[in-house]
């Protein structure tokens, strides 16, 4: 029997330099039950290593059935990226507790997590401490919005490196870099590198990502993980393009 957790598991395949692929599903976005079962079935289909679900501001209760639906239909674990502590759903299998660590509002540091905690604990989720880093994508996103926080400017790669590195040494298990939903530029390689250079913890980039380009430059600079979200809503083949891509980067072993 396998007793490694998802996290042990994923930190593995880090250390063989395989890439992962995540798409991001916002609930309230899911009109009916077969509409989570069909994307599930997509993802299932084109190799997809996570599915995330949640968003900046839920405004339907929509979050168990989406989760159940997409548990029913695919053995690919279901990541909670929760916007506050009412999108703890304990039928998923991960809940990654963000921190927004490039913000100074108490509430997105430790404010929800303390109202999440006692939820969380009588669940069986795996959590994941995640140093959440928003980046200035070109225009004002829904998590900076919802958030009252300021984005780290993208062409500061030195305060997102050090933002990271503090994170690294105040225990998080991962950072994620994010440009935000419907981002309209991605997080700059050149930050994804820096920061990648300065701190060792696994690193997720998303936002802004529209092409599978775009996909493999992220990855190429550093990312452990991409999350997909918009994009794949306004453009479904999107998803077996940067599938593909991802799966001849870990066939050939690329490295950044």
């Amino acid at each position: 029997m396998n007793s490694k957790s998802k996290f042990e598991e994923w930190k593995a395949r880090i250390s063989e330099g395989k890439k992962s692929f995540a798409v991001l599903i916002d609930p309230d976005k899911i009109g009916n039950e077969q509409e989570a079962i069909t994307i599930a079935k997509h993802c299932d289909a084109n190799s997809v290593d996570w599915i995330f679900v949640g968003g900046s501001l839920l405004t339907r209760n929509n979050t168990k059935k989406v989760v159940e639906s997409i548990k029913a239909t695919t053995d690919i674990p279901v990541v909670l990226f929760p916007g506050d502590a009412t999108q703890v759903c304990p039928s998923a299998d991960i809940l990654l507790f963000l921190s927004l660590v490039s913000g100074r509002n108490p509430e997105y540091l430790i404010g929800q997590h303390i109202k999440a905690a006692p939820i969380i604990k009588e669940t069986e989720l795996e959590v994941w401490p995640t140093a959440y880093i928003l980046v200035e994508s070109g225009k004002k996103t829904s998590v900076s919005y919802i958030s009252n926080t300021e984005p780290i400017p993208s062409d500061k790669p030195e305060i997102a490196s050090c933002t990271a590195l503090a994170s690294e040494m105040l225990g998080m298990k991962c950072v994620y870099l994010e440009a935000g939903s419907g981002a309209e530029h991605p997080v700059p390689e050149e930050m994804i590198r820096r920061v990648r250079k300065d701190m060792t913890l696994p690193l997720i980039v998303g936002g802004g990502i529209r092409s599978a380009e775009k996909a493999q430059q992220a990855l190429i600079a550093g990312a452990d993980m991409i999350v997909i979200g918009n994009a794949i809503e306004k453009n479904p083949g999107l998803m077996t393009e940067v599938s593909e891509c991802i799966l001849k980067m870990n066939r050939l072993d690329v490295h950044q």
